[in-house]
């Protein structure tokens, strides 16, 4: 009987199954580093028991369900097959309620779909050499909170989620405070989390996976509250996280996961990382009519643009030498996130 090999030739079966779910976890945010997916654990338990156990149990299910498969040992044992159950898994509980039955079996239904979707994603994206970044779960997601209020036993919410857009409204004028809260939501509101202090034990698994990437989070998270406040948002919607938790990712992305990490890629990243801002605003006035939300959309779309772009402009293509060695698995293992 032939066994799976991860890339360096060992049997798939003899890697800890937990550290390939833990990179599942990590992988939100580009690190297959299983020490930053014990930290986001973590963070999501400090959030709420419920949501934790569902963010672990949807990145496991997600994670054995392509194992199960045969997917691409080095994606299983990265963790790249994990990041979307995960979302998807935390989705459900919020936009569902986590303490619902039948939240609890969509959402290990949906963390089964989700990894068969990725799987076509990866596939059509690959014949323009663009990764799916979290496509997969927003399309799920999409699909969940605009469907879900047709029907009563998984709707527990009374009205659905669709509303008409309005011009925004309220004082524009950041606090001190308001600042503090927003750099910290920033990175909770990826996993959904609207807590200040869930943003901050993330930010600490980034850098426990690599400072590089960490630095450059942060940085994101500066060009989405600074664009969003001179854009003109409300103070509110930037210190809950809402307007810059894109503007994180896409930083990330664009300097030192899919473009390599110099002066001109940074200057690009800064760029996306605006614009994602204003992406925002665009896909949260396009979904709510339809009870849809944001997700991760702006980032996706930002993304896969600034990628496609890329491959026009040289000097954001050619590698550089890497003056600084980062950790063994840090940023520069998930290039493959494809």
């Amino acid at each position: 009987m032939r066994h799976s090999t991860d890339v360096r030739g060992r049997p798939l079966g003899a890697l800890p199954f937990a550290a390939q779910v833990l990179r599942g976890q990590a992988q939100v945010t580009f690190l297959p580093s299983a020490a930053a997916g014990a930290v986001f654990c973590v963070a999501l338990f400090a959030a709420g028991w419920d949501y934790g156990l569902y963010g672990l149990v949807g990145t496991a299910v997600g994670t054995a369900t392509a194992r199960l498969l045969g997917a691409a040992p080095d994606r299983v044992t990265t963790g790249l097959e994990g990041f979307n159950a995960c979302l998807t898994a935390l989705c459900f509980a919020v936009f569902l309620g986590a303490g619902h039955l039948s939240t609890a079996v969509l959402a290990l239904a949906g963390c089964v779909v989700v990894t068969v979707v990725t799987a076509a994603a990866v596939n059509l994206l690959a014949v323009w050499d663009l990764p799916s970044l979290t496509l997969p779960y927003c399309v799920l997601a999409s699909a969940m909170t605009i469907a879900a209020p047709g029907f009563e036993r998984v709707w527990h919410h009374g009205e659905a989620l669709a509303s008409l857009t309005h011009a925004a409204t309220g004082p524009t004028t950041l606090q001190l405070a308001d600042l503090a809260r927003a750099f910290f939501a920033d990175f909770a509101e990826i996993f959904f989390m609207p807590q200040w202090y869930v943003g901050a034990v993330l930010l600490v698994g980034l850098f426990v996976a690599s400072r590089r990437a960490g630095f450059v989070a942060c940085l994101g998270s500066a060009v989405g509250i600074g664009s969003a406040w001179a854009l003109g948002a409300p103070a509110a919607q930037i210190a809950d996280g809402t307007m810059g938790y894109n503007s994180v990712l896409v930083a990330l992305a664009l300097c030192g996961v899919f473009l390599p990490v110099r002066a001109a890629t940074l200057a690009y990243a800064v760029v996306g990382a605006a614009s994602a801002t204003a992406v925002s605003a665009a896909m949260s006035a396009l979904l709510a009519p339809s009870g849809g939300h944001t997700f991760t959309w702006p980032f996706v779309l930002t993304t896969l643009a600034f990628l496609a772009a890329a491959k026009s402009f040289s000097r954001l293509r050619t590698p550089e030498p890497d003056p600084e060695p980062e950790p063994a698995g840090a940023v520069a293992g998930s290039v493959n996130r494809a």
